[in-house]
């Protein structure tokens, strides 16, 4: 595999970069997406080190990651850009000791920059009541639409985990579906009454298209038969947004935090959510926290009288 792109130094690194991806891709079944990350940071690395005649492993040294990370600061990235490169070579580096390469990790001690974390864009219940009526049930697309919407709020998918769903991993009588999430771990979520009735419609249309031979099983389908891609999902929601009057930037990722933060707003506890998120800590879950104490805080002002 050839992540690392471009490549117009040469380097003893490059062989190992590709051989660490590589392993990222068989043992960790890292998606596509992340392996491309991985290989474009860790060029940028190698390509900042052989500039320097840092060509080998054994003459990479703290110095020298600092002044990577200074050269990364002077182009102007942005400090959740810097924290992932440097994450990148961390991991990289820490692989080479395993292999008995390295004695030590060079980046070890490093200071990462601290960035201030966005909280996510949430749709208030109302605005989602909005966004999940506004597919058009008279046309087939518009069922499908729907379907999509009300499982993607009912059971917090992501994009990609939403395209790879196939009819054979939902349970409707139950209300259960199986997800395969990041690192293919698989997870349970729950569908509820509107999400189960949605889907049902959808499966049952008679105008729904036939999938294709690569489509096989797929629960939601383009016009042509074809699996639903991530890019079409992304417009689907934005399309209805609009049409619910929804004026600001809603995408799939904007659903999924909307259901953890009304299950939050509502009185779910953390770890709870956490398990229906897929996060593999919670540390990732409790940023959900921090938009329902603001929107504690917002309620409070408005209507304590000594606020």
């Amino acid at each position: 595999m050839n992540a690392a792109e471009p490549r117009q130094l040469e380097s003893d690194l490059w062989p190992r970069v590709d051989a660490f991806i590589e392993r990222m891709r068989v043992t960790r079944g890292a998606s596509e997406h992340t392996l491309r990350a991985y290989g474009l940071d860790l060029a940028d690395l190698v390509g900042f080190l052989a500039g320097r005649g840092v060509t080998g492993h054994a003459a990479i040294t703290p110095r020298a990651l600092r002044g990577w990370l200074g050269d990364l600061d002077e182009r102007g990235l942005a400090r959740s850009t810097i924290q992932r490169r440097l994450s990148a070579a961390r991991s990289f580096l820490k692989s080479l000791v395993h292999e008995g390469l390295l004695e030590v990790n060079p980046a070890t001690g490093l200071r990462q920059r601290r960035s201030s974390r966005h909280l996510p864009g949430v749709l208030s219940e109302a605005e989602v009541e909005g966004l999940l009526a506004a597919p058009d049930a008279t046309t087939v697309g518009g069922r499908r639409d729907r379907a999509i919407l009300e499982l993607m709020y009912s059971a917090g998918t992501r994009a990609a985990e939403t395209v790879g769903l196939d009819r054979a991993h939902l349970d409707l009588g139950r209300g259960v579906g199986r997800v395969l999430g990041k690192g293919r771990k698989e997870r349970l979520v729950a569908l509820g009454r509107f999400s189960v009735e949605a889907i049902s419609d959808h499966l049952s249309d008679p105008e729904r298209p036939a999938p294709t031979t690569a489509a096989g099983d797929a629960l939601f389908l383009n016009r042509s038969g074809g699996r639903l891609s991530t890019r079409s999902l992304e417009t689907i929601v934005g399309k209805h947004a609009l049409r619910a009057g929804i004026t600001r930037r809603a995408t799939p990722h904007t659903l999924r935090h909307s259901f953890a933060t009304h299950l939050l707003d509502r009185g779910a506890d953390l770890r709870s959510v956490q398990e229906l998120l897929g996060h593999e800590h919670l540390a990732t879950t409790q940023i959900y926290t921090h938009v329902s104490v603001a929107r504690l805080q917002e309620i409070y002002e408005k209507a304590h009288p000594r606020a």
